[in-house]
């Protein structure tokens, strides 16, 4: 039979595991172990890496760090880094704080509250990563990534972020968005999409408790998430421009 503290040990230790951010490759691992501010857990090395170079910068600096080092052989690496064509023999784990999950976010604040962002099937790298370097500036609470459809951090997000990836409140979701999403409204956000034949417009919005969804740089917001918005805003452009970039559009949100 389990004990309350054993129940309670485990889920602070799958708590404490949703913080961290694994980046893979030797000249990502090295920039980021050169972020300032940024704590690193774990740097795992593939056993097959020459010594010299870069990898002894970064094996050093992982030391000044206080990092745990641990030697793989390529399978295992393989396995943590998820990216066995492109991790180099090495990658990290990073102590995120503001890393979390939607179903965390959610059990933490029950009540709706804030400004939050939904990504659905934000496929390109770059935009992901100026999404999230405008919402880390601008008044964001949280984005919701899900780990399917859309793109996910990797070393081009990174680079688009200009570092701001690893101290952004990104919320991974483990479900389908628009599964995610039903649980956000129920708990009583306004799920709010962008279209142009929306009444209202972004600047006259200012409803608390409110995800807005990113959607698709070619489709947009995919019909499963429509039907789960119970809001429509638009954003008034001139000259018959018709759309703006998905980027865009969340720094007008993140800075509304």
């Amino acid at each position: 039979m389990q004990r309350d503290s054993d129940s309670d040990a485990y889920l602070a230790k799958k708590q404490f595991f949703n913080t961290l951010l694994t980046v893979y490759g030797r000249k990502p691992v090295l920039e980021a172990l050169q972020q300032p501010g940024v704590e690193v857990y774990r740097l795992h090395l593939a056993q097959s890496n020459k010594h010299g170079g870069i990898i002894d910068d970064i094996l050093a600096l992982a030391q000044k760090r206080g990092a745990e080092i641990m030697h793989h052989d390529r399978a295992a690496l393989a396995r943590i880094s998820k990216n066995a064509k492109q991790d180099q023999g090495v990658a990290v784990d990073l102590i995120c704080p503001k890393l979390s999950t939607a179903n965390q976010q959610l059990a933490k604040h029950p009540k709706a509250q804030g400004n939050l962002l939904a990504l659905d099937g934000i496929t390109n790298p770059q935009n992901l990563g100026m999404i999230i370097r405008s919402a880390c500036a601008g008044n964001i609470d949280g984005i919701i990534l899900p780990e399917k459809g859309c793109a996910q951090i990797d070393p081009l997000v990174i680079k688009a972020s200009a570092g701001t990836v690893f101290k952004a409140p990104i919320l991974r979701s483990h479900e389908p968005l628009a599964s995610t999403l039903s649980q956000y409204r129920k708990a009583g956000y306004q799920i709010v999409g962008l279209s142009s034949h929306a009444q209202k417009t972004l600047q006259s919005y200012t409803t608390n408790g409110t995800v807005f969804v990113l959607g698709n740089e070619t489709e947009g917001v995919s019909e499963a998430v429509q039907k789960v918005c119970n809001d429509w805003v638009k954003i008034p452009m001139n000259n018959q421009v018709e759309s703006l970039n998905v980027a865009v559009t969340a720094a007008l949100i993140a800075f509304r």
